[in-house]
């Protein structure tokens, strides 16, 4: 890491709910709304946006935790902000609080881990791994 990320970084990602992030339940009685998936994934992309600024060139952070409670409903149309805050940093793992709401309610919240990564180091064990997978 160029610097470890200071205790406090924030993020924000802004998005709105639409046919490309909703569910649309079985039931034709519940409505589209914000998908649990793809609000974790904008929750891990900003987490990943706080702290890009503090790394190398050859390096780059993944997700190896979440633990987030969706507690409410965002309909489509809806603008969702989410938010990331470094609370911790142990070496390469660094530890978020994430929320996300919308223009009523806390939709989520939770914590969310990254781990910083060698870009290249990680491409080779990926392709070490594809190798002993194919038949």
């Amino acid at each position: 890491m160029k610097t470890p990320p200071r205790l406090g970084l924030t993020g924000r990602l802004e998005i709105v709910v639409g046919p490309d992030n909703r569910i649309s339940f079985a039931d034709h009685r519940m409505p589209a709304i914000l998908a649990t998936p793809w609000l974790i994934a904008y929750l891990e992309y900003t987490s990943r946006d706080a702290i890009a600024p503090c790394l190398e060139d050859h390096e780059r952070s993944v997700g190896v935790s979440v633990d987030v409670e969706h507690l409410a409903p965002a309909p489509e149309g809806a603008k969702v902000t989410c938010k990331a805050r470094v609370i911790h940093v142990d070496g390469q793992v660094v530890t978020f609080q994430v929320e996300a709401r919308d223009q009523a309610e806390l939709l989520a919240k939770g914590l969310h881990r990254r781990r910083v990564i060698d870009v290249d180091r990680f491409a080779r064990r990926v392709e070490r791994k594809k190798a002993e997978l194919k038949p």
